[in-house]
């Protein structure tokens, strides 16, 4: 198989191309580089000793679109490309829904026009929405969601299975997953976001490596056991593995909906000290006020996935935490370095 992976440049997406090409499929990245880097896929070369080739691209150009499939053979395509940061989302809702929703419409559109018609969709835990009960399971409604990022990946889900319906011969893919972290256990590709971190764990290994003073805990007066935010937190490896089972979902039309997670809750605190545990590097931080959008805690029933899938996470915090520090303490500026 040919597999098309949008923002495969990317941190979730360029694990994925690794698991992909080690599964034995030919792969194209298509990515803008706005999250992503060509160096990424450059060591991945490395990793693998296969070349994959990189499109330059933004998944609202059709033009360039249908320029890749006319140009390679795709088989199906895994969709990782969008804006991801909820705090982002809240202050700039235009860029999320022109980037997510509508970037996911033009790409079904060329697809349709190429014939191609199987997808595996990176979508969020946060469709699940704010009232949701833990832990979440996919026969719950799509809800209330707190923020555009989390809005946006509930509209992309609802236009995928309107034109699964409508047009029965698409086989799709959802995959609603929890918060992805570590890195291949190498240390050659890891997590290198542009400017202040997002997510937990990169904030924290920018500390521990010097990049940065200090953490800082958006909120300690949630209503969990030590006040911060609690997570499900999943090796990265095992995310990207659980998008190649995904693929063999494909085979027949349909739709189909599959939670990736660990089904553990962990605190930002519990975060901390087992970071420190791990690595022996100190984390100092401060508590900063709560940020816009973000739930006091969610985790995973993953076992429909098990399951269907015959996936299940494999790789505990402890290992997600020393392929993190590996990463970022053989790569203190990142792929800058």
């Amino acid at each position: 198989m040919t597999i098309l992976v949008t923002g495969g440049a990317g941190f979730i997406g360029s694990h994925t191309v690794v698991q992909l090409v080690k599964a034995g499929h030919a792969v194209v990245v298509f990515d803008n580089l706005c999250n992503g880097t060509a160096e990424a896929l450059r060591r991945i070369e490395r990793l693998t000793g296969k070349s994959v080739p990189l499109v330059e691209g933004d998944v609202r150009d059709r033009t360039a679109l249908d320029a890749l499939f006319r140009s390679y053979q795709v088989t199906a395509v895994i969709h990782f490309a969008g804006l991801k940061a909820v705090g982002e989302s809240v202050r700039q809702p235009l860029a999320y829904y022109d980037n997510n929703v509508n970037g996911t419409l033009v790409l079904c559109q060329a697809m349709q026009a190429a014939g191609v018609r199987k997808l595996v969709f990176s979508s969020s835990a946060t469709v699940y929405g704010s009232d949701a009960p833990v832990p979440y399971v996919e026969t719950l409604p799509r809800g209330r969601t707190s923020n555009p990022y989390g809005t946006s990946k509930a509209m992309v889900e609802q236009l995928l299975t309107d034109l699964q319906v409508a047009e029965p011969g698409w086989s799709v893919v959802l995959l609603r997953y929890f918060n992805p972290i570590g890195a291949h256990p190498s240390g050659v590709i890891g997590e290198d976001p542009r400017g202040l971190p997002n997510n937990l764990m990169p904030f924290i290994s920018q500390v521990a490596v010097g990049r940065l003073p200090e953490l800082a805990i958006f909120g300690d007066d949630y209503p969990t056991d030590d006040g911060t935010c609690v997570r499900d937190y999943l090796h990265v490896l095992d995310l990207a593995d659980g998008h190649v089972q995904a693929l063999g979902q494909l085979v027949a039309p349909g739709l189909h909906i599959y939670n990736l997670g660990t089904g553990l809750g962990v605190s930002v605190l519990d975060m901390v000290r087992s970071f420190e545990r791990v690595t022996g590097r100190s984390i100092p931080y401060r508590v900063a006020p709560r940020r816009d959008g973000d739930l006091a805690a969610f985790w995973a029933d993953a076992t429909k996935a098990q399951r269907e899938l015959g996936w299940q996470a494999s790789r505990g915090l402890d290992e997600m935490i020393a392929d993190t520090w590996r990463w970022q303490s053989q790569n203190p500026q990142g792929y800058q370095d």
